[in-house]
């Protein structure tokens, strides 16, 4: 098989796609992006998804999840939610209740994935600690977590429990994360765009053809060549998402 970029997280769903959706697949190609794993935030977008599996079935890989609070956000926060995991920022989870809330849903949803056999797809927000805690305890083995932004601490125990991390184009704007992107072991992490969120620029529309800013980014901070690190994520990759793998 041909390695290209494996883009392991991005809402190509969004609506911000809709109305140009095929010169976006067509400049994520041309990038060489081989694999999308299309994430969802809510039960709304999972046909959509779908359809986007059967027009273009050598590119787009469901993962499909909700966050716990999804019910309570309107449609315009659609673009800046994740699929599962634990957020506790403020304005996400101002109260206790709201955190044990989300916990409830949480653990429901690493229970599916682990009835189907299934990795999951983590969101992480100012709740690294307890996130990892809880899929630790409840016997998750196959993880990865999307732009992670934990202490490098928090990471290692992570990696021991066979975890890996993505970082989007977002990183490229600071050197906040260069110390974790350091520790991490390559074979630990992967590649991602988060978009239409999380590009270089905020307030531009991120796209999954600038995924090579991450894979330039993380070999800049390792030290080690982009080609490396393009074809060490990649299989990576497909060895925690072998169903999206394309023979």
């Amino acid at each position: 098989m041909e390695y290209g970029f494996v883009d392991c997280h991005c809402h190509i769903s969004a609506r911000e796609f809709e109305e140009d959706l095929e010169v976006v697949i067509h400049r994520t190609t041309e990038a060489g992006v081989k694999t999308l794993i299309a994430v969802t935030e809510e039960v709304g977008e999972f046909d959509r998804v779908l359809q986007l599996q059967d027009s273009y079935p050598d590119l787009v890989a469901p993962c499909f999840g909700i966050h716990p609070l999804q019910h309570s956000g309107g449609a315009e926060q659609r673009s800046v939610r994740p699929p599962i995991g634990l957020d506790f920022t403020p304005w996400c989870a101002p109260t206790q209740q709201d955190r044990d809330d989300q916990m409830t849903v949480f653990v429901k949803q690493l229970n599916i994935a682990k009835e189907l056999e299934l990795p999951v797809n983590i969101h992480s927000r100012s709740a690294a600690k307890v996130t990892i805690q809880t899929m630790t305890e409840q016997g998750v083995k196959h993880a990865l977590l999307h732009n992670f932004a934990g202490k490098p601490s928090t990471a290692l125990d992570a990696v021991k429990a066979g975890y890996l991390f993505s970082f989007p184009p977002a990183v490229c704007r600071n050197q906040q994360r260069d110390k974790l992107i350091r520790q991490i072991p390559l074979e630990h992490i992967c590649l991602e765009t988060d978009s239409p969120a999380l590009g270089l620029d905020k307030h531009v529309r991120n796209e999954p053809s600038n995924i090579a800013l991450s894979c330039r980014y993380i070999a800049h901070v390792k030290g080690l060549s982009p080609q490396t690190v393009q074809l060490v994520t990649a299989q990576n990759a497909y060895r925690l998402f072998p169903k999206a793998k394309r023979c």
